[in-house]
């Protein structure tokens, strides 16, 4: 099955008819897809109630008009088939496997904080796969700031007790401006949130035991952590931060912007953790004059 539309019924009806599936050896992979051109992958983050979709669907008119675009979702977020594994070890081989299974050679990415990590694992492990790589905050260790940090706690806590009222604490903790928070996003990640697949997903990677065994890892030294690693990224990379990310703090990129060969940083003010949210405009325009350069 190549590039099938999933079920009408099943289709964001802001989006209506983008929404792709395709077989693979490990699952069905679904996608969202606009655009002609070079390929470009969008690969989602993270938190509570998130998907490709959420994440993308305000910047894809504005990256379509330049790239095929094709939005991913990763396994066991609630949208893709899931798979067993640490769901960021899985959502790295999901990209090669989708790649694979459209017969894409060679794409840019852009990956927003989860993402961004997948995303430089694919550049260091397969180079020829990843042409240009923009990630969204997400990369690199804490080096001033508390690890974890503010929206990592706040992220176990609702992994480890869910409730309406520490999304809606998470939610405000990642963005700049409070007005961003609307009633209709709470809904929204609230109702994904509850989907047993998709939370099982996220205390995999936000509970306490999650947690827990990153803060071992990094004492661990026959096992260096991936930012250690990303010298081996050698395509051309935009880091782009909000400076007033509580997410993911601005001192997180300074390792990864030494170590990354070809690396340049944009950080735009007033604007936390969803820069392609809060900076939206700027965020496109910095990022298509990287991609078209």
């Amino acid at each position: 099955m190549r590039g099938q539309t999933a079920d009408p019924t099943d289709v964001d009806v802001t989006y209506e008819g983008s929404r792709r599936e395709i077989a693979t050896d490990t699952g069905i992979l679904r996608y969202h897809e606009a655009g002609d051109g070079p390929p470009l992958l969008l690969l989602h983050g993270s938190g509570i109630g998130v998907s490709g979709w959420r994440n993308y669907r305000d910047n894809l008119d504005t990256f379509a008009r330049h790239f095929h675009c094709y939005v991913l979702e990763f396994p066991g977020f609630g949208i893709s088939d899931p798979v067993d594994g640490n769901p960021v070890i899985t959502a790295a081989s999901s990209v090669t496997r989708f790649m694979d299974a459209l017969d894409i050679e060679s794409a840019a990415i852009i990956g927003n904080s989860m993402g961004g990590v997948v995303g430089a694992n694919v550049a260091m492990e397969h180079p020829e796969r990843v042409g240009k790589l923009v990630t969204i905050g997400g990369v690199g260790p804490n080096i001033f700031s508390q690890s974890p940090s503010e929206g990592s706690r706040l992220l176990r806590d609702f992994a480890d007790d869910p409730s309406r009222e520490k999304l809606i604490r998470w939610l405000e903790c990642m963005v700049y401006d409070p007005a961003v928070v609307t009633e209709e996003r709470i809904d929204e990640s609230w109702a994904i949130a509850n989907a047993p697949q998709s939370h099982r997903t996220l205390a995999a990677v936000h509970g306490s035991a999650a947690l827990a065994a990153r803060q071992l890892m990094l004492t661990d030294s026959s096992r260096p952590p991936y930012w250690s690693m990303m010298h081996k990224i050698q395509c051309p990379t935009l880091f782009t931060w909000g400076l007033d990310d509580r997410q993911c703090p601005p001192d997180m990129p300074l390792v990864p912007l030494r170590l990354v060969p070809h690396a340049e940083l944009h950080i735009f003010p007033n604007c936390g953790h969803w820069v392609m949210v809060e900076a939206k405009e700027a965020f496109e325009r910095v990022t298509l004059e990287f991609l078209l350069r």
